[in-house]
Order: C-alpha cells, then structure tokens, then sequence
C-alpha cells in the first residue's frame, strides 16, 4: 500500500507533557527527590479494585486485577518515607512545586485558579503504593506558540510523579520507591490537526518554554511525553512513556497507520457474518498430548490447559495486512501477553512452530469448522487462561467497529503495543487527607512578574557568555547538562566551546556504541575538568575515562584512570617514545618527509593513550621530522 497520507486520513494529536520540577523535597514530604540503587528496605503489597462514588468500577483498574501480581517495593530511607509507604498521611503541599506550576500556567497564559483541590486519581498498576495518585488542577486555558501559531492549552496540573519499575515478570513485579511523589507538572495541549514531525516540533518548544525556568529536572526519565491519537472515525488511543522526541514523531507516523489498517480491516469483517462467543471455547489438551512441537510441549509440561477458540467466517482475517506489519493476529498476541500467556497460534500461521498439517486437520475436525472459518490456540493456566480468553473474544467482536479506545506503550523501535484499557470517568475523586489549597492574588502576581526570558533570548545570552556557535549554545541548553556546563566553565580554566562539545558530542557517541550513560554520574564528570584543569590530566584522557566508566570497568575517576594508565606525560617522556616511533617508521620518513606526520600521530596516540595532549604531541614530532 502507498504511503500513508496523514491529512486524508484525518490525523489528530493531542499532547500531555509530564515535566519533573527541581524542588528540594516531594511534593507531599520532606523527603529529598533522589535516585539511589541502594535499598535498606523491603515491603510487598496486593492492590484491589474498589468501587467509586458512583458504584462504578474502573475499566483500567479491573484489567489490571486480572493479572493477579504480587507488588514489591524497595525503599530508601533517604528518599522515602511512611508517606511513600501508604503509612502515613501526606504532609503539606510543597511550596516551591507549587510556585513552578503556578510560574509555568503565567508563562502559557493559562487561567489560575483561585483554589487548588487535591484528587485521587485510581492507578493499581502498583505504581503507586497508595493505589491512586494525587493530581490537582492549577489552570485551565491558554496558548502555546509554535512557529507563529497558537496550540491551545488544555490544563497544567500538578501531581506526584509514579514510583520507578525495577523489575516486571509474570507473577510479580518490583518497584523503586526514590521517584514516587516527586513533583510533576502536567501540561495538556489542545488537539491538532498535522503531521508527526509539527508534533515533534511542538513537543520541543514546550520542553524549551519550561527548561528557560532554570527549574525543571533535566535528563532520561525527567520528562515523558503521552500522546492522544486518533483518525477519522476512530477512537482515541492514549500513548504513554515516550521520552525521546526522534522517538515521538516515529510513535505517532506508526500509531496512525495501525489505526488506519484496523479501520481498512474492520471495512472487511463488516461484509463477512463473523460469530463468536463462550461457546466457541473448546479444551484440546488431549488432541495435542503427542504434538512435537517444543512450545507445546513446554506447555504440557507445565500443565498447562490447552485451549482453542472457534470464529466462524474469518479465514484469512487473523494474518491480513492493510499496512506491513499491522495485523490482527498481531493485535490479539500483544493483548495475551499482558496475561502472563506467551502467546497464541491462529489459523492463517500453521502449519507451523512444530505444529504440521495433521494437528492443524485434528483441531479443524474437533471444532467442527467449515473452510472459511478460522481458530485460535492458547495454552495456559486458570484463572489468567480464562481471563485472556473473554479478552481475545471481546477483542474480536470489537474487531469490526475499527479502532478500540485503549491505553497502549511506547517502544523504543517506535511501535506500540496493549497495555490496558483505556480508564473511565470513575477513577477520579477527592482527596480527603487533604483540604483545599488556596492561590493568593500576590502569588499570581508573582509568578507573571517573574517570566523568564524566552528560549531564543537565553541562547543569545549563553552564545554571549561563553562565545559560543548558535548550534553549540542550543545543544548545550536542551541538554540535560546545563547546569553542570556553567558550573565547570565557573574557573575559567576550561574552555566553554571544548566543555560543551564533550558534553554533548563525546558521551552521546560513547552511548551510540552501546555504552551505559546511567553509569556516568555528574560527580565524575565534574570531578574530570577538574583534573584538567589543575594539568594532571590532558584532554584526550577525558573520553578514555568516560569510556571506562560506562562500559562498567571502573567506578569511578580514580579506578578508571588507574585500569587505563591515564595521568599526565612530561616531554621527557614523550620525547624518548617519539624517537622509537620515528625509529621505527624510519622509511616511511625518509620517503614522505614532513608528510609522514600524519601517519606517525596516529601510531603515537595510540602509544600515549591520553597521556599527553595531541597539539604536544604534533608540536614534537613536526620538529624532530624537520631536524632529520
């Protein structure tokens, strides 16, 4: 199929920023917002479905249940409290995340409102220990400008950020408790009408209006993006977790395409007579008990049940594709994993996975089918067995209405894939640990009086500051180290252009390699220009440090330049290594001349190995080729 046309297909986005403040506690303790891998505590939990006000139970919250996961959670006493633990009531709202959300609701001329009210938001995902989050509204209203147009504001709210996923296997799953109730500012943008790339382009003027604060965390993890997507004549499908702006735009270009092809497929099962219910359920353990197949097998042995599901009239439907790799086979196997099912075979891929003609025949005989119909097999365990299966029918009775309203997640190869149903309006209400919070008229007018100054006039003024390229001064101030930047240029011994490169050239090609920035902490980074600059190292040892470290050898700059021999060479060193070299490339000087420098660098950077500086190093080679 030709190239999607985003505007024929009626693409639209709507945009939900969840931004990390930089306060010095959470927003409902004094705990400090740090991330630790060190644990002094361990605690489990099971979260249940509770009815709301309105006697209703939430869609989301009961998909959820039906995993039947055991929560555990890892504390540090540093970063937690009994407030993160559900212990304990939550303190007074944060004052200072309180005045970022009010600072970022003026910068977008977004309405305040006069009083704050805290509400429970039901998430038992088990992200929050509490089962709920609490959110508040600060604003309502607004605009955002993006390339000369206005992108309406929807709401800015503040809420406490979701405890960090450690670990998630198939009957527990294990959390980080350092980020629960750090505070965010949620920001959502009106729907729009445009192409992926305009989204990626309002995604990051937003990120830039809130970085000028100089009060918003900065980083992997700091700020996530969800994403609402829909196209003509579908529901909207929520996107959450995407992180990376290149990765926003890929999301988006795919999420629109898969919910094109499920209309294109829904257009056909509408003209088929496609029936299929509970009594289409049929138990085949025994017709496969001799199957080779290893995944079968793998199931037996576990005893598991093997299941099959009959659908009259769908041949052919299961494996279709409208778009390369949209499929509905595809769909109904991302929906059983999240059973802790590994999956299911349908009709349109078998023969196959060790599964030959004759099983195929023996299930076709057993369901009673006709040549247009199709099946489905699934292997498992009661009650998640019996939880996927109402899903996978469901899923497909709601196959010929298009697009289903869900909640999916971000991958990093820029698909999507099911993560739960959409929630209901039930999963919201008050907060009644906490009483209204008033906005006083002089905080108001605090907030606007101190805007700060637009994305532009900040590059301007670091371009100005530190004599910088423009492109230099933008890499540095969307980087998540600004403030690290300013606070290694403060001495005036490194130079602010090398500074920045390093920063934002050097440990993004060490990433690209496959190493680990996570491992790179700011204290070594700031602890290496300060080598520098006292001259105990040279600049070329700081990639080789970096590089130590996060490929896990080292733990730090000590060790690293200990495992790597880095420190500084005098010239009396450097000089007898010099003479080897050219020694030892004797012909190759004697046929070049002067020219053979290039080459000689080369052999002898490799030989000092960040010892000594590579304008030391030319310096001495030119004059000692020049001297022969």
């Amino acid at each position: 199929m030709a190239e999607i046309d985003f505007e024929k297909i009626g693409l639209k986005v709507g945009l939900e920023i969840h931004q990390q403040l930089d306060t010095s506690k959470k927003l409902f303790c004094k705990c400090r917002p740090i991330e630790s891998d060190e644990y002094t505590e361990k605690f489990s939990r099971s979260l249940r479905t509770a009815k709301s006000e309105l006697g209703e139970l939430d869609p989301a919250a009961l998909f959820e249940k039906t995993k039947s996961k055991k929560i555990n959670y890892y504390a540090n006493s540093q970063s937690s409290c009994l407030v993160e633990k559900d212990e304990e009531p939550p303190h007074d709202l944060d004052h200072d995340a309180k005045k970022i959300s009010l600072l970022i609701s003026s910068m977008l001329e977004s309405k305040i409102f006069s009083e704050i009210h805290v509400m429970r938001k039901t998430v038992i995902d088990g992200s929050n220990t509490s089962g709920f989050q609490r959110t508040m509204l600060v604003s309502q209203g607004g605009n955002l400008k993006v390339n000369g147009k206005n992108v309406g504001v929807q709401a800015v709210c503040l809420e406490e950020d979701a405890a960090k996923l450690l670990k998630d296997e198939q009957n527990e799953r294990n959390y980080s408790l350092d980020r629960l109730g750090v505070p965010l500012v949620e920001i959502a943008l009106e729907p729009v009408s445009t192409k992926p790339s305009e989204v990626k382009e309002i995604a990051l003027t937003l990120g830039r209006l809130l970085r000028v604060t100089r009060m918003v965390k900065r980083g992997i993890g700091s700020i996530r993006q969800d994403v609402n997507i829909s196209v003509m004549n579908s529901g909207v499908v929520e996107v959450k977790g995407v992180q990376q702006l290149d990765q926003l735009e890929k999301i988006i270009g795919y999420e629109a395409k898969r919910q094109h092809g499920l209309i294109l497929i829904a257009e056909k099962l509408k003209k088929l007579s496609i029936t299929i219910s509970n009594e289409d359920v049929f138990v085949i353990t025994e017709v496969f008990k001799d199957c080779e197949s290893k995944i079968i097998q793998k199931a037996l042995k576990s005893n598991a049940k093997i299941n099959a599901i009959r659908v009259r009239n769908f041949s052919g439907m299961f494996g279709f594709e409208p778009y390369s790799g949209i499929r509905l086979g595809k769909e109904i196997g991302q929906l059983v994993r999240f059973f802790g099912i590994g999956g299911v075979f349908h009709s349109d891929e078998l023969p196959n996975y060790g599964i030959n003609d004759s099983y195929v025949d023996k299930v076709r005989k057993h369901l009673e089918l006709a040549d247009g119909d199709g099946f489905l097999i699934i292997a498992g365990e009661d009650p998640k067995l019996d939880y996927a299966i109402d899903s996978i029918i469901k899923r497909i009775q709601d196959a010929a209405n298009g697009v289903p309203a869900e909640t999916r997640a971000a991958t990093q190869d820029g698909e999507t894939v099911f993560l739960r149903p959409r929630p209901g309006a039930s999963r919201m209400y008050p907060e009644t640990d906490i009483p209204s919070i008033s906005v006083m008229p002089e905080e108001v007018k605090l907030a606007r009086e101190n805007i700060p100054k637009s994305w532009d006039d900040s590059i301007a003024e670091i371009q100005q500051k530190y004599d910088l390229n423009f492109q230099l001064s933008e890499q540095i101030f969307d980087s998540e180290y600004m403030e690290m930047f300013e606070k290694i240029c403060e001495n005036k011994k490194n130079s602010p252009n090398f500074v920045a490169s390093i920063l934002c050239s050097s440990i993004t090609n060490l990433e690209r390699k496959g190493l680990d920035a996570m491992l790179l902490k700011p204290e070594h980074i700031i602890e290496s220009f300060e080598l520098l600059a006292s001259g105990k190292i040279p600049k070329e040892s700081l990639e080789i440090i970096f590089e130590s470290i996060m490929s896990g050898k080292s733990e730090n700059v000590s060790i690293a330049m200990q495992s790597t021999d880095v420190s500084s060479m005098d010239e009396g060193e450097l000089d007898e290594i010099l003479d080897k070299i050219i020694q030892n490339n004797m012909d190759l000087v004697k046929e070049r001349g002067e020219h053979a420098v290039v080459t000689l660098m080369g052999i002898a950077m490799k030989e000092v190995r960040g010892k000594a500086s590579g304008k030391m190093v030319n310096d001495l080679l030119r004059k000692k080729v020049s001297e022969l």
